[in-house]
């Protein structure tokens, strides 16, 4: 037993390790959630991906009872599963404040866990919305010291806790985060090699708000500088289990004893406890490769097909048209594809390689417009003031939306307003207009925009050897279409908190709008064209490119620009198509209007499943379009093109990998973590949702911990689940050698292939073959004959 390790009074210890290793593995464990405003889908696991996903996955069991596998979500669907047994999961560690819930009637009282997060979420709500409105700069000191404060002077806790003793715990608390962290783990760290995992089970508590601190240090860290708020976070936690310990301490007793005796024994097995996790494990994880192997033999038997394996047209193109590589522009490619042979599809990130901000003209707000793995490099604003807002009526307008448009059971909401909020409810309910985001409306109908970098702006060469990479990189370099389309993606959706995570998360969540007209300026620009002839991309005089967006809840596709007629006949048909097939999905097929169903839904503010988003993602493929182009992918693949003849020295396929391959990943982790546990991953039921801070976060309900991940509606539908959790698959075709050189040179992507957070394939040049790398070896998997 541990038992002596583990002083019976709260006296620091001088003997006792530094404890600020422990804290820093803990805090580094934790992956970022961002904004409502700016959200984009994240592996929640990101920062342990260089241990195996089955270990991360026994070891977040263990310590709070979170469940990578989902035996509901593995159920057969269609993809020749074997249905799950289940089970249920085996006791996972226990922090002091659950623990002293199992001696206290929590029917009857209030439970010291459910407690502790509240008061602690309450004050991180008004903490963080008061740092992210800019009144102060935070540090993890001040975070400690502003949450002592706040909780010295509660005389409320004692009251709710019926524990009138209780607040004299918290004038005895160091004035210090690192004294108390350096406190609390010597009175309670019965085995120091252990302290990270409690530590990291004490930010498990408070996880949504852990995230949003690992979120700013993020942010801070794309700036160049290093500002962590996780430690003094982690010292708010760590001091209310210090407080109850020395509280029950006081009281002394059985209470005590039986709280001393838990405690030690859980310190003492944790290590078999972890064991017996990995264990329960076991099958579920078969079950899950089964189901992946089975998804994957089904999508090798189309990439093999021996039938129309490469499809070909010597036509020129009447119309090209570029796509974000979003699983839900496969569905309306193929539709458009369908109305003429001479029509060519690309997919691209939809960011369009701009690695911009946007900044309205006029105004000092400013908006990333770049996979949040990014930094901008670039700034863009309108060549000309739109006048329409001004900075501070901008920021009104946004945060005041976001508040009142929380949700019918936004109860904040209806309590700060009365009678007159309530009434503006019922306005918007049956007079409402289609609700957006006032910055998107900046820069409708203005076709030219300035870029600068450090302030200075680009000049015709520094934008055509932007541009050159973006063609090449979109493998679009000769035979231009007479109109070129670089298409974007945005949603339409009423009282939806989460509607950035609709939009384009290429973009950091907001739509592809400013990103495609800003190309397509680049590209229609004279001089521009000039120096990129130098470079020997010769665009004609004819062509034009024109910015486009693609709303995915209607699937219909507006222009910034003029089009000829036989173009927009194509995408009006391309859109009935597209909406056809989705309103299967959608249990809408049998309706007599399926196109205005679908239009109507997306403007009904009570419509909780407006679309699926990208629900069903499980393919990420990297190659020429006349590899897929025949083929039916079932709104379920990432779709980049890419030649690797074209791509010499592999540059462009190095940042397929190391950009676009990591972003699909965290979209099919957060589809996959929001499925198999909501609770923990998911935000739960968004009937429910009060949104915090204007765009931080939402709480379910009125209280708890800040909910991060996708809601309950996002990837169920009221009768099963619409996203088969399955780990991304990728397909790439190019030479092995260089996919193996890329792999093993960059130790994020050799991490996600070695610890199977993801499978990576090629694809032969005769698509006769497809092979797995994995941990530096090709393993030969389907082929033909």
């Amino acid at each position: 037993m541990l038992a002596s390790n583990l002083n019976a009074t709260t006296e620091a210890n001088t003997d006792t390790p530094d404890w600020q290793e422990a804290v820093t593995d803990a805090c580094n464990r934790i992956a970022p959630s961002w904004p409502l405003d700016q959200m984009i889908a994240v592996n929640p696991f990101w920062e342990m991906r260089d241990l195996p996903f089955t270990e991360v996955a026994s070891r977040m069991a263990a310590l709070n009872g979170i469940g990578c596998q989902n035996q509901a979500a593995l159920l057969h669907q269609g993809n020749g599963a074997v249905p799950a047994e289940t089970a249920s999961m085996p006791e996972h560690w226990q922090n002091l404040s659950a623990q002293l819930d199992r001696n206290r009637d929590t029917a009857h009282h209030v439970g010291w866990q459910d407690e502790v997060i509240h008061q602690i979420s309450q004050f991180c709500g008004d903490y963080f919305q008061r740092l992210d409105a800019g009144d102060f700069r935070a540090d993890a000191q001040d975070l400690y010291q502003s949450w002592l404060e706040m909780t010295r002077a509660d005389r409320g806790i004692a009251i709710v806790m019926e524990e009138p003793s209780l607040p004299s715990q918290f004038q005895v608390l160091p004035d210090q985060h690192d004294k108390l962290i350096t406190d609390a783990f010597n009175a309670l760290a019965a085995e120091p090699s252990y302290t990270a995992d409690y530590a990291h089970a004490l930010l498990l508590d408070i996880n949504g708000w852990s995230s949003w601190a690992a979120y700013l240090r993020w942010q801070s860290r794309l700036r160049g500088s290093e500002e962590d708020l996780l430690p003094g976070l982690l010292a708010i936690r760590l001091a209310w289990e210090l407080a109850i310990w020395r509280h029950v301490q006081h009281i002394g007793g059985a209470i005590f004893a039986e709280l001393k005796r838990g405690w030690l024994q859980q310190w003492d097995t944790w290590p078999e406890m972890l064991e017996i996790h990995e264990k329960s494990q076991t099958m579920g994880w078969r079950q899950l490769t089964e189901a992946e192997t089975a998804y994957q033999a089904q999508l090798a038997d189309k990439l093999l097909s021996k039938s129309e394996k490469q499809w070909t047209n010597d036509q020129p193109p009447k119309l090209q048209a570029a796509f974000c590589i979003d699983v839900r522009s496969e569905v309306f490619r193929r539709a458009l594809e369908a109305q003429d042979s001479a029509i060519q599809t690309l997919g691209f990130a939809g960011f369009f390689g701009l690695p911009i901000s946007y900044r309205p003209k006029g105004t000092g707000f400013s908006r990333p417009q770049l996979p949040g793995l990014l930094a901008p490099a670039l700034e863009v604003t309108e060549a000309e003031p739109s006048g329409r807002f001004s900075r501070q009526s901008l920021a009104n307008h946004s945060h005041w939306s976001q508040f009142s448009n929380a949700g019918p059971a936004s109860f904040s909401f209806i309590e700060s307003m009365g009678l007159a909020g309530l009434g503006r409810m019922v306005r918007k309910t049956f007079f409402g207009k289609s609700s957006a985001n006032p910055v998107d409306q900046l820069h409708k109908g203005h076709t030219e925009f300035e870029i600068r970098q450090n302030g200075a702006l680009l000049g015709a060469e520094e934008k055509a050897e932007l541009a050159g990479g973006i063609l090449r990189a979109m493998t679009l370099t000769h035979e231009f279409a007479p109109t070129v389309l670089l298409v974007g993606h945005g949603s339409s959706t009423r009282n939806n908190p989460h509607a950035a995570g609709l939009d384009c998360g290429a973009c950091g969540g907001q739509t592809g709008s400013v990103n495609v007209r800003v190309l397509a300026g680049i590209l229609n620009d004279a001089e521009v064209r000039a120096a990129l002839a130098d470079q020997g991309i010769s665009i004609p005089s004819e062509t034009r490119f024109v910015g486009a967006l693609h709303n995915t809840t209607t699937d219909e596709i507006e222009c910034a620009g003029d089009v000829p007629d036989d173009i927009r006949h194509f995408l009006a048909r391309a859109g009935a198509q597209a909406r056809s097939e989705r309103a299967v999905r959608l249990g809408i097929a049998t309706e007599n209007d399926v196109d205005s169903a679908i239009r109507k839904r997306s403007q009904d503010w009570s419509e909780v499943r407006p679309e699926w988003g990208l629900a069903g993602n499980a393919s990420f493929i990297v190659a020429p379009r006349s590899a897929t182009r025949h083929l039916d992918l079932g709104g379920r693949s990432f779709l980049h093109d890419y030649r690797w003849r074209e791509d010499e020295g592999f540059g462009i396929l190095e940042l397929i990998m190391t950009a676009p391959m990591v972003v699909t990943h965290w979209i099919n982790l957060q589809y996959f973590m929001s499925v198999t546990d909501n609770f923990h991953y998911g935000s739960g039921n968004k009937v429910l949702h009060n949104v915090v801070g204007g765009h931080l976060g939402v709480f379910e309900g009125n209280g708890g911990d800040l909910r991060i991940g996708l809601p309950l509606q996002s990837v169920h539908d009221g009768q099963r689940w619409m996203h088969e959790p399955l780990r991304l698959s990728v397909y790439i075709a190019a030479p092995k050698d260089a996919i193996a050189e890329i792999a093993t040179k960059h130790k994020v992507v050799q991490d996600l292939i070695d610890n199977e957070w993801l499978y990576l394939f090629r694809v032969d040049d005769e698509q006769t073959l497809i092979e797995r790398f994995y941990r530096n070896q090709w393993e030969t998997g389907a082929k033909v004959g």
